[in-house]
């Protein structure tokens, strides 16, 4: 893997645009879904069709509540730069690019791709300490950490 540089602030405002355009979304949908369940006319299946509404409404609210606890730890992530992987650290492997923040899965930017990881994942807490140079193995696949920023 050729060296690129990695602005890590950048990263983090992308990471943070992601979860609240995540929630807007989830907003607007529990919104049309609230609307549309007061639409609905009294029919042989009224009763069936608002519970199952409702039954996704919930669900949809369940997701946002997790999406917003994402955006309250994501202000915990901090964007010093340090030797030793930590909270906040982007991590690039000679496997993968990993941003230790939270768990918000595979993402890319700028055409190159990331892992946001929650500190509390495995991946994380095998790599947590570690500095450029240490090797490690999870799950049978080795990874050599090339940088961390």
């Amino acid at each position: 893997m050729e060296k690129i540089v990695f602005e890590k602030s950048d990263i983090r405002d992308f990471v943070k645009t992601t979860i609240a355009e995540k929630i807007e979304k989830l907003k607007n949908f529990i919104e049309f879904t609230l609307e549309a369940s007061r639409d609905i006319k009294k029919t042989p299946k009224y009763d069936s069709m608002r519970e199952e509404m409702q039954e996704e409404i919930y669900q949809m609210q369940r997701q946002l509540g997790a999406l917003n606890d994402l955006k309250r730890n994501m202000a915990k992530v901090l964007n010093n730069s340090t030797e030793r992987i930590q909270l906040g650290s982007l991590v690039i492997t000679n496997k993968a690019r990993f941003y230790i923040s939270v768990s918000l899965g595979e993402f890319f930017f700028e055409g190159d791709r990331f892992y946001a990881i929650s500190p509390e994942s495995p991946m994380a807490k095998k790599m947590m300490g570690m500095r450029a140079g240490d090797e490690f193995t999870l799950n049978k696949i080795h990874q050599k950490i090339v940088e961390v920023l």
